[in-house]
This record gives C-alpha cells, sequence and structure tokens, in this order.
C-alpha cells in the first residue's frame, strides 16, 4: 500500500543532476529501454515544439503554444498508460499527443486554421483538444462514467485522464468534474500541470495551498510529483491509474516550469524575473535524463549523433507537411460534430454555408482548397 501522506517534498526518483534517488513510496519498475525510448519521445517532442514556433513566426501558423521544459511529465503519462485508456489533455501536450499517435500534420492543421481537431479519437486514445480553458475535465469523467457503465464482464475498467494546467484548476468547470468523479467513484485520474503561471498570474494569486492538497476536499488523494522528472511521473502515474481503474479517482500534482511563453503571442518577459527562468532550466527534464543514460552507459555521443540527424529529417519533414496541409472543408465542421445532428445544428449548417456562398474568394461547399 503506497503511503501518500507525506506532503514535503514532491516524488523525485531522478535528480537533475541525473541521478537515481530513493522514495519511500514509489520506485522506477520499468526497463533500461524504456528510458532511452523516453528520451527519444521527449527530444522529438521538443523539435517539435521547436519548428512549431519557428512556423508560426514564419506565418505559417496562426498561434503557437509553447511546451518547452514540460516534456518530463508528458512522457511519465505516456509510459504508464495502457491501450485502453484514454487522454483528454490541453494544447500543451503536443508531446504527449505525438507519442499516443496524433499526427503531426493533425496538431498543426489546428494552428494553421486548415481544420479543427481532426485526428482519430479512437484510434490515437487521445481526445481533441479543448481550447477553453478547463472544460475537458468534464468530458473525461462522462467518458469514464460512460465506459464503466456500459462494460460488460468482470475486471476494472480503463482509466481515463485529464490534464489541465494551474490556470484551470480555478475554473468551475474543473470543480464539478471533481465532484463528479469523486462522488460517482469514476475511474479518472486529475493531472494538474502546475507550471507556475497561468499565463500571467503567478500560481500564488489562485491557491493559499498546494493544488494538489485541493483533493482532500473533494475526498479522494492528491499527490504531487516532479513534472521534471520521467521516471518519477511514470511511477506516480502507474499507481494513479491503476487506481482510479478500480474505481477511485486521483488528484496527481505535476510541478513544472514552463520555460517559454503561454503562446507565442505572449511575452513572459513582462511579468516573470529572468532569473527565475534560469534557475528551471537547470532542471530542464531532457537533460537530466540524457545524464543519467550517458552515465550509464545506455547512449553514447554516436547514438545522440544519429538521433540529431534522426531529428533533422523529421523537423524537414514538419516543415513540408505544415505547407501542404489542404483545408477542411466547412460543412464536415458541422458532420463530424454528432451522429444525429437535430434541426437545430442542421439549421445553423445551412444559414453558415449560405453566408459563406456570399463572400467573395470564399470555398463552395465540398470544394478542396489548398492551405
Amino acid at each position: 500500500m503506497v503511503d501518500i501522506e507525506d506532503p514535503t517534498q514532491p516524488v523525485r526518483l531522478l535528480t537533475p543532476e541525473g541521478e537515481l534517488v530513493e522514495d519511500p513510496r514509489f520506485r522506477w519498475r520499468g526497463g533500461d529501454g524504456s528510458l532511452v525510448e523516453m528520451l527519444r519521445g521527449m527530444r522529438r517532442g521538443r523539435r517539435f515544439d521547436v519548428e512549431g514556433a519557428a512556423l508560426q513566426r514564419h506565418g505559417e501558423l496562426g498561434l503557437w503554444p509553447p511546451l518547452v521544459g514540460q516534456e518530463g511529465y508528458q512522457a511519465g503519462i505516456a509510459a504508464a498508460l495502457n491501450p485502453a485508456d484514454m487522454v483528454f489533455a490541453t494544447y500543451r501536450e503536443q508531446s504527449l499527443a505525438l507519442a499516443m499517435g496524433v499526427s503531426p500534420a493533425d496538431i498543426l492543421a489546428l494552428w494553421r486554421g486548415a481544420g479543427l481537431s481532426r485526428w482519430d479519437s479512437a484510434a490515437t486514445r487521445m481526445a481533441p483538444y479543448s481550447l477553453i480553458i478547463g472544460s475537458h475535465p468534464l468530458h473525461a469523467v462522462g467518458y469514464a462514467l460512460g465506459v464503466a457503465l456500459g462494460r460488460a464482464g468482470d475486471g476494472p475498467a480503463p482509466a481515463t485522464l485529464a490534464v489541465y494546467g494551474d490556470g484551470a484548476s480555478s475554473q468551475g468547470d474543473v470543480n464539478e468534474a471533481l465532484v463528479f468523479a469523486a462522488a460517482r467513484r469514476a475511474p479518472v485520474v486529475f493531472c494538474c500541470v502546475n507550471n507556475g503561471w497561468a499565463i500571467s498570474e503567478p500560481v500564488t494569486r489562485q491557491s493559499p495551498i498546494p493544488l494538489y492538497q485541493r483533493a482532500h476536499g473533494f475526498g479522494i488523494p492528491g499527490i504531487r510529483v516532479d513534472g521534471n522528472d520521467p521516471l518519477a511521473c511514470a511511477a506516480v502515474m502507474d499507481w494513479a491509474l491503476g487506481r482510479a481503474r478500480a474505481g477511485s479517482p486521483v488528484l496527481v500534482e505535476a510541478l513544472t516550469y514552463r520555460m517559454g511563453a503561454h503562446t507565442t503571442s505572449d511575452d513572459p518577459g513582462r511579468y516573470r524575473s529572468d532569473e527565475l527562468t534560469r534557475q528551471w532550466a537547470g532542471r530542464d527534464p531532457i537533460e537530466r535524463l540524457q545524464t543519467h543514460l550517458l552515465a550509464r552507459g545506455l547512449v553514447d555521443r554516436p547514438w545522440l549523433e544519429a538521433l540529431d540527424a534522426e531529428l533533422d529529417d523529421f523537423g524537414a519533414e514538419v516543415r513540408r507537411t505544415c505547407r501542404e496541409l489542404v483545408d477542411t472543408p466547412i460543412e464536415r465542421v458541422f458532420d463530424d460534430l454528432l451522429v444525429e445532428p437535430g434541426a437545430h445544428l442542421a439549421e445553423q449548417r445551412a444559414e453558415c454555408l449560405d453566408w459563406l456562398s456570399t463572400v467573395p474568394g470564399s470555398t463552395v461547399p465540398g470544394e478542396e482548397v489548398g492551405a
């Protein structure tokens, strides 16, 4: 039985210097191959992020939400999920989305305006992004309850994961989701990613207590983990997802730091110090795992050079893919929303298409247009 009642420090298994440490509550149970794949996934996620930000600066994307520094918890989540588990995440979980099988093209299409979240959520087990802050934990709880109620046979239900930011924790929808999950014992894990800033507001202006302690008010366990430690995140998420599958929701607070801007329209220099950012740069999740793997001989410099070359090819493919994206016909925005849209949505669809036909240069319904 895991004792999570010691809140003094977040769970940590790998120091910023890349050294393994013990925690009486958790330990890393994965193999060496999993560690190497974690590094590869985090490096790939960061390269995708760098390319996305550059594409936005070149006018190829309308907006981009940087994730640099937040790859650790995403790698940990990916390592802990079972094949039947479902994820409802924010628009900053690009690295996790790639690990779940979402294509770069489908992610880029959203930020280019070529389509909404158009990946197959059933195949990827990744729900479409919800750009309304804090709305998707309610979706996660509803999905989890539906799966649990619709299952036949014995055994634990698949778990559902809701990932949201510290700013979203102040939204009513998130708290309602926690109420429903606790009262109905939904198989859900709430992962609150505390990157220190709700856009420009520090977390200290949102809560006088650590965010994981809010779980106690809802009657569920809460725990804090070093979000820049992929090993600790994997261990904690594995435990939390196991509890959720047995019908006991959990709240996990992952402490990390948003190294870049909230989005490419933001200037973080206006509200936080460069010194704080430099301090967090020393806790980089990629550097700590890479240092650990080098020290143990699990990777070497030639391996890293080969990975760099592989990521250069990946970056070139991302740029090419972005510029070749094709717009989603506007009618599909309506057609893909509901299986049975009903009269009200059908009227909205007809009204939108009628208006669009009067706009000079607009797309005739059903006609494809290059991005």
